[in-house]
């Protein structure tokens, strides 16, 4: 039985699979950033989520794991000492995808498979407060 058992196969064999996913979410590491289609991103986000979530726990037991799954020493030393701490505090949703429409050749979905930044999820936050601001000062110009 096939309980609860969920794999973007992607129309690959396993190992063909496996092996695209690790060089794009090693790609995904070292840029911050892929242009991919929206089936793959999918399915790359969801790793690379789990490995994220691996390089916050930070022990030797995940970062042998982490590698056995990147197959890249330069991926697993910047996933453990650059990425995961900047998401300690973030609970999930270490990544984004951002649509672009169809490609010219084949009109597959394209999009941008990006990580979150932290500092970016902050900026927002404080731009919101400033409007609130601005009306004060214009009520007294007016007077």
């Amino acid at each position: 039985m096939r309980h609860r058992v969920d794999t973007f196969k992607i129309g690959r064999s396993g190992a063909h699979r496996r092996a695209m996913l690790a060089n794009m979410v090693s790609s995904l590491f070292a840029n911050g950033r892929i242009e991919t289609t929206v089936v793959k991103a999918k399915a790359a986000a969801s790793f690379a989520e789990r490995l994220i979530t691996l390089g916050k726990k930070g022990e030797l037991h995940h970062r042998r794991i982490a590698f056995s799954r990147l197959r890249s020493k330069d991926a697993v030393k910047t996933l453990f000492d650059e990425i995961a701490p900047k998401f300690a505090d973030r609970q999930g949703g270490y990544t984004r995808i951002f649509k672009l429409g169809q490609r010219r050749g084949d009109a597959a979905e394209t999009c941008i498979l990006m990580l979150v930044d932290a500092s970016a999820a902050e900026a927002p936050a404080k731009k919101a407060e400033a409007p609130a601001k601005e009306p004060e000062k214009q009520e007294a110009k007016a007077e």
